[in-house]
């Protein structure tokens, strides 16, 4: 009964009329920029998160989590008509949607992928609503050495699942924190790593860092591998959007993918790409058509669409209650957070507990509002996919230059931006995933905060760590994921090794 009351009072504010069109304005843009070819959920939250510090932190908040809807939502649209999946979760939308697009029945593909989203995306949420502060109540027993284990868990998660290498994912992470550690120790008062330049004593700004390794970094990226000619969007018919026959096949994958991507999705590897190939290979095997898979079978799209909104609710679960993010979007999201000043964590639903629930009310707000928005908006969005590549990019270099000039002022934070955004475009080209460095920037601080803080509480003896229960699953679990996959390689190589008999 707390949490529905709490949720009352979060509705109150989020349906009110100044509310209302911040959540409007978010899904608004957040769909806009989220079309785009090559632009994610990621990137739409980096580059329009300078232009929110003007407001107040909930209407900021309920816009950035509209911004964070119509972004994941985005991907689609682009994935669908133009075959160009603007996130790795919309990879397997672009498989069946794309062929359904090239048969003249984009239209079902689109609204199926629209109308899972909104269900997938609406039961997600109430997982979130009712499982967040049941994690919170946990994580209020945890002490230094649990927060220590639990940040532990989260880098090699990322490190190891967010990419194709463990040694990249590793380096990235280092990277990240590396950056966390300019600045003056919070201890000792020394200055750390800065180089000699007074601006960096505060630190690397987290705004200006996920800024430059996104927004510029996929610029860069972009124009270096651009190549001549047009890309083909197929076109949208004006006829019926579902015909009975496309909803009675849609039905029960929309309901399938919520229930598979909403728990893989609020695990510590987040994201959402396993959570869309696993309901992609339950929809196959569970079709009466399975001829029509790699023909464009509507099962194809509106599965994985659901599980990629449902998983995208679920990322919100460890970030909301523990202050963990646990994929790109999510790390950015944070960085959001902390531009108010704002640690998401069991701390944050003590104190703030208004800002929280009607942040979370208006996902239901603006998962509805995404629905009513873009199925008779279409059109539109398929002009904005028209938009030539140069002017694109162009233009997103504009808005992250005048964006962080915005936030000091200051020529070396811009010199910071596009180096950063040249290292970015580097990860890109080596195959580097981005997240473990975020990541790294974000809570590296954090996790030497809590460590110093274990190791002073104990006295300077390190076996805390291990002689907790807590503590010691959570490490246990981070090494797993660490060594895990090269295990796994060498069974699995072992295992299919040809064995030769001797001859006599």
């Amino acid at each position: 009964m707390d949490t529905l009351r709490a949720l009352g009072d979060g509705f109150a504010i989020a349906l009110s009329t100044v509310h209302l069109l911040w959540a409007l304005a978010g899904v608004t843009l957040g769909t806009a920029v989220g079309v785009l070819p090559g632009i994610g959920p990621a990137l739409t939250v980096a580059l329009l998160l300078p232009f929110t510090l003007a407001l107040e932190p909930t209407s900021a908040l309920i816009m950035f989590a509209g911004i964070y809807y119509g972004g994941m939502y985005g991907g689609s649209t682009t994935a669908i008509l133009l075959n160009t999946p603007g996130e790795s979760a919309s990879i397997v939308t672009a498989l069946e949607g794309h062929l359904m697009a090239k048969q003249g029945r984009a239209a079902p593909a689109l609204a199926t992928a629209a109308i899972g989203s909104f269900v997938a995306g609406t039961l997600a949420t109430l997982g979130l609503t009712f499982f967040a502060p049941l994690l919170v109540s946990v994580a209020l027993a945890f002490g230094p050495t649990e927060y220590f284990a639990l940040v532990m868990l989260a880098f090699m998660a990322a490190s190891a699942l967010l990419g194709r290498s463990v040694l990249r994912g590793l380096a990235s992470l280092f990277f990240g924190l590396a950056l966390g550690l300019v600045g003056i120790d919070p201890l000792t008062g020394e200055a750390r790593l800065a180089l000699g330049i007074p601006q960096l004593l505060d630190g690397v700004d987290v705004v200006l860092f996920v800024i430059g390794l996104f927004a510029v970094g996929e610029t860069f990226y972009a124009a270096w591998r651009h190549a001549p000619g047009e890309e083909t969007i197929a076109a949208v018919s004006r006829g019926r959007w579902m015909t009975r026959d496309d909803w009675r096949r849609s039905w029960k994958p929309w309901l399938r993918g919520a229930v598979i991507g909403f728990p893989l999705g609020a695990l510590p590897m987040g994201g959402a790409e396993i959570p869309t190939f696993l309901s992609y290979l339950t929809e196959r095997r569970l079709s009466r058509r399975p001829e029509e898979f790699g023909h464009g079978a509507i099962e194809g799209v509106a599965g994985p669409e659901a599980a990629n909104n449902a998983a995208a609710a679920g990322v919100l679960v460890p970030l909301l209650a523990l202050g963990l993010p646990t994929s790109a979007t999510a790390a950015v999201m944070l960085a959001g957070f902390q531009q108010y000043g704002l640690r998401p964590g069991p701390l944050l639903f003590e104190t703030q507990p208004e800002l929280l629930w009607s942040l979370i009310a208006s996902l239901y707000v603006g998962n509805a509002m995404l629905l009513v928005l873009n199925l008779p908006l279409l059109g539109i969005w398929v002009r904005v996919l028209r938009t030539p590549k140069p002017l694109l990019y162009g233009g997103i270099l504009v808005l992250a230059t005048l964006g962080t000039y915005s936030l000091t002022g200051s020529l070396v934070d811009l010199a910071v931006l596009y180096v950063v955004g040249a290292i970015g475009c580097v990860m890109r080209v080596y195959d580097f995933p981005l997240a473990p460095a975020v990541l790294g920037l974000l809570l590296g601080p954090l996790a030497e905060q809590q460590f110093r803080r274990a190791v002073a509480i104990s006295q300077g003896d390190l076996s805390v760590f291990v002689t907790r229960p807590i503590s010691a699953a959570l490490l246990a679990a981070a090494t797993a994921l660490l060594i895990g996959p090269a295990v796994w390689r060498k069974l699995a190589g072992q295992g299919t090794r040809p064995r030769y008999q001797r001859l006599s």
